[in-house]
């Protein structure tokens, strides 16, 4: 695999390729849409809302923590997961962003 020479790009521009990243399996979207809809923390009920085996899903877990999109506070044996607004709110302002110079630039475009 090629290197990805990231110290070539701005912090924010890595910032929103980690997230976006992070969102590009069908099984990490659907974690997050679960994790918003219950609007609390969740401890092990997720695996029973995916069609994905616990190492798995525990995988996936990982991976959105490592992204900064969820946050995991340990209660006892298991972690309780959450999403973390932070995390999201740089998304949405990231896509407002472009939706705006979308807004501006349709004149112009070919």
């Amino acid at each position: 695999m090629g290197v990805t020479k990231t110290e070539n790009f701005t912090d924010k521009q890595n910032a929103i390729a980690t997230l976006a990243k992070a969102l590009g399996h069908p099984a990490r979207v659907a974690i997050i849409d679960y994790l918003l809809q219950v609007d609390a923390c969740i401890c092990g009920d997720i695996v029973n809302e995916l069609p994905l085996a616990q190492p798995t899903v525990s995988q996936h877990l990982k991976e959105l923590k490592n992204a900064g999109l969820i946050k995991g506070n340990i209660e006892g044996n298991t972690i309780c997961y959450c999403i973390d607004e932070h995390a999201l709110d740089k998304l949405q302002s990231y896509f407002a962003n472009i939706s705006a110079k979308l807004d501006k630039k349709k004149q112009n475009c070919c």
